[in-house]
């Protein structure tokens, strides 16, 4: 941009830049409210002496700007008003005098910026608009010559990131908060309760059973002795009805693929050994002759995590204990469309086994299902599934099997889903033939409903984003009585129709986990149960009493009204000093709701900062229409809801531009990518973590493809213009205001088979590429992390592991689960440190 020789203008004025004026002339500014200082030079270099022929001074005049010629002594270089580095310049009549202020101890030289080699033959029609893609060869991240840029990446930042003063401070409180018990949502398996502990710092949580919930429990399975280094972990599991058998899925190094294993209840490991095995859940046949289980076809490099090959027809098999692999038996496929994913369920009471067939993650889906008992119980081949919702035309969850009837979870035409009975056979016939038992209500979304005993329903409510729980009679669906839980959000539930027993696990921004369980018995189900607590988990040294959490509502560009929970200790002063976190999601019908972060302690304790969650639309808040206003050509919204929640905190003074992080993984990555081209003026510092950033090709690798549904299809002559228009990837660019990009930092991991590291690499690779060519404007830093042999986040070791943003959901939106080690989280508060000058109190 600024080259020996070239002729251009000095600005002082809020984000506006005049690239250049001739000496002498008289310009029109159209810029109604712009007072500025400028100046008509010859560009030498920072700190060298510069001519010029006059000094121009703008005067404003009614809605238009002025510039005449004028003479003057000396302009200060206000930093409130750009994001270019601050400098005073001394004036005289006939030159003017440059000086630079010293460098800031956070500058890297652009030019120290490593450029990634361009294959500029590389241009690919869309539409008739042609888009180059020099960096396509980082799509492989196996070749040595990607392996080589990346080790030229974590130079430039490991280093940085090394450089913080208080980054072994970190570490050492970060461990320190983390390093306490863990436990996860007890179960009743057969004659044992089965739960997962961590003493605090191990590498993967380990599986218990005890017979008494009074006694000690005993390991079951020690995940952290199945490889040297902790990568190795427990993906899924599932137990057969009389709990004496347990399958479960074992992931290496973060992958989603996983291989099958089985052990009893009694600590046996048997033979059986299935591979191959990606997105997938798991069900028993009834008399425990086998399992299902979903999967691809074979891929190369499947197990280790670095294949990239697109993932097409997905089918449920069926595996026969005591078979080899080989011998599976497909038991339902989908040829009619490569993207679609199915799953398989067998019913509580045995006799049917229900698949879903969903088109990648669009929240619609078919419901088939199949008669095991009238079959015997015999799976041969493949099965002659019997249609239940045969039209993509709304959601369909299978809840429970009642004889001839089934209890279904939809949302047609009932966005806020209602709870319906349908006659297995009927069901198809349209919604003349289905009885609601759980009506729709209208603010309150009821996102999911599990049948427990003595004719009792769980009904799990999302209401202002936040988890209620009801429970209600499943002959007549009426509510009988709300079990209190108060702000935060259900991490684990568990409760059969035959056992009295059920557990639920709930946390909250302040709160780790509290175990609840409860004892039915053989009362009626309107008589209230009290919940008592079987374990409550608490942090030492933090005071969670002395930190506030409020949620507040602003409206976006448009009008609409967006939540967002603001957290921060009870003395904090609001005058916009204070450094802000704030996290973003927006998209997939997930609702992001309060979850516990040892993390975010640390920010608040330490650093004195600002926790900010936002709601975006997108999500499942509200129901599918705030899914739907969030998705395809709406993503827009996504990106001003986020915007307006930037602009709240720092017009309420909870902080200020310069001290402003925002934050996102994956398709929160997506938000924040985004979002700091759109408004780059706004943020202190960006952290971007696996980031799905090219969307041109997002569909062509690995999962991607069932992503089509919520981002479009580029392919399609009607979807390209709005996704070229946000893809991060392809807008890349200096601000239009002449200043520069927020303080950057990139995470990514080299193994991930979600969202491929290609997205990262090449969005850092042009980012450099532009940044060079402005090396004289862009001061703030922009560095990419990426870790080696690991993956998209579960199974990382604890070195370990922390849950920085939960998104559960099943299929499509399992993938969107972001995990991150304590390693990756003292490198991203140490860049926040850094960047945002942050100071450290004890």
């Amino acid at each position: 941009m600024f080259r020996t020789s070239l002729v251009f203008v000095v600005i002082v004025a809020p984000l506006y830049r005049q690239p250049s004026i001739k000496s002498g002339a008289l310009m029109k500014l159209q810029k109604s409210n712009v007072f500025l200082v400028a100046s008509i030079v010859r560009w030498v270099g920072w700190g060298c002496d510069v001519e010029a022929t006059r000094l121009l001074r703008v005067r404003r005049s009614s809605s238009t700007a002025f510039v005449r010629l004028i003479t003057s002594g000396s302009i200060p270089y206000d930093r409130g008003l750009s994001n270019q580095p601050p400098r005073n310049i001394s004036v005289t009549t006939n030159s003017i005098k440059m000086v630079p202020k010293p460098e800031s101890s956070i500058f890297i030289d652009p030019s120290t910026y490593p450029l990634a080699r361009k294959d500029e033959s590389i241009v690919e029609d869309f539409h008739g608009t042609k888009v180059p893609d020099p960096y396509r060869w980082l799509e492989d991240p196996d070749s040595p010559e990607t392996k080589a840029y990346v080790e030229k990446l974590n130079a430039i930042s490991t280093p940085f990131i090394a450089a913080s003063p208080v980054r072994e401070k970190i570490r050492e409180k970060l461990t320190k908060l983390w390093d306490y018990e863990k436990y996860g949502c007890t179960s009743k398996r057969g004659k044992y309760y089965f739960y997962y502990y961590n003493t605090g710092l191990q590498n993967q949580s380990v599986l218990y059973k005890q017979k008494d919930l009074n006694e000690k429990g005993e390991v079951f399975l020690d995940p952290n002795k199945l490889s040297d280094d902790g990568t190795t972990s427990i993906r899924t599991q599932c137990f057969t009805r009389d709990g004496t058998i347990m399958a479960y899925g074992l992931s290496e190094k973060g992958s989603d693929w996983m291989t099958l294993k089985f052990r009893t209840a009694e600590g046996v490991d048997l033979d059986d050994v299935v591979t191959g095995v990606k997105h997938s859940g798991l069900d028993w046949m009834p008399d425990n002759s086998g399992v299902f289980y979903s999967r691809y076809p074979e891929h190369k490099s499947a197990i280790e995590g670095s294949s990239t090959e697109k993932h097409k027809f997905h089918s449920l098999h069926f595996h026969r204990i005591g078979t080899p692999q080989k011998d599976d038996i497909l038991v339902a496929d989908f040829r009619e469309d490569p993207e679609y994913m199915c799953s398989g369920t067998v019913s509580e009471d045995g006799r049917y086994l229900i698949v879903d067939v969903s088109r990648g993650c669009d929240p619609v889906n078919l419901l088939y299902y199949y008669d095991l008992t009238a079959a015997g119980n015999k799976i041969t081949g493949k099965l002659d599934l019997k249609p239940l919702f045969d039209k993509f035309d709304a959601k369909y969850d299978f809840v429970d099997s009642e004889g001839d009837t089934a209890l279904i979870l939809t949302n047609h035409e009932s966005p806020m889903f209602k709870l319906i009975r349908v006659k297995w056979t009927d069901a198809k016939e349209g919604p003349s033939r289905w009885e609601t038992l759980i009506p729709e209500v209208e603010k309150s979304k009821l996102d999911w409903v599990t049948p427990v005993i003595g004719g009792r329903l769980i009904a799990c409510y999302v209401e202002d984003v936040k988890n209620t729980l009801y429970v209600h009679c499943s002959k007549t669906g009426n509510r009988l009585y709300e079990i209190p839980l108060g702000i935060g959000s259900i991490s684990g539930f568990f409760g059969k129709k035959h056992l009295s027993e059920i557990f639920i696990a709930f946390e909250s921004f302040l709160t780790p986990t509290i175990i609840y369980y409860a004892n039915f018995g053989d009362t009626k189900p309107t008589c209230v149960v009290e919940m008592k607590e079987l374990r409550r988990v608490q942090i030492a040294g933090i005071d969670t009493s002395a930190i506030n959490v409020k949620q507040v509502f602003f409206p976006s560009r448009d009008g609409t009204k967006i939540p967002m929970y603001i957290v921060h200790k009870n003395d904090l002063k609001l005058d916009g000093n204070n450094a802000a976190l704030l996290n973003g999601y927006g998209g997939f019908n997930i609702a992001d709701l309060p979850y516990f972060s040892v993390s975010r302690l640390l920010f608040l304790q330490y650093f004195g900062g600002v926790i900010a969650c936002a709601n975006l639309r997108g999500g499942s808040e509200y129901g599918e229409k705030w899914h739907e206003a969030g998705m395809r050509e709406r993503k827009q919204n996504v990106f001003d809801d986020f915007i307006a929640s930037a602009e709240y905190l720092i017009k309420n003074n909870y902080t200020s531009s310069k001290k402003l992080a925002i934050h996102g993984g994956s398709n929160g990555g997506l938000l924040v990518a985004a979002c700091s081209q759109q408004r780059p003026e706004l943020y202190g510092a960006v952290v971007n973590r696996v980031g799905v950033m090219d969307m041109l090709r997002f569909h062509k690798f690995t999962i991607g493809g069932a992503w089509l549904p919520e981002y479009g299809n580029p392919d399609v002559a009607s979807d390209f213009p709005f996704i070229y228009k946000y893809s991060p990837l392809h807008n890349i660019r200096m601000p239009a205001d002449g200043g520069q990009w927020p303080s950057t930092l990139l995470m990514t991991a080299d193994h991930d088979d979600r969202v491929v590291p290609s997205h990262s690499l090449k969005y850092m690779a042009r980012l450099y590429e532009v940044v060079r060519e402005a090396k004289d404007v862009q001061r703030n830093p922009l560095i990419i992390r990426v870790e080696v042999r690991a993956g998209h986040g579960s199974g990382k070791p604890t070195s370990k592991i922390v849950r920085l943003c939960s998104l559960p959901c099943f299929l499509c939106n399992v993938f969107w689960y972001i995990f991150v080690n304590i390693a990756e989280l003292v490198d991203m508060y140490s860049f926040l440190q850094r960047v945002l000058d942050l100071k450290w109190c004890e």
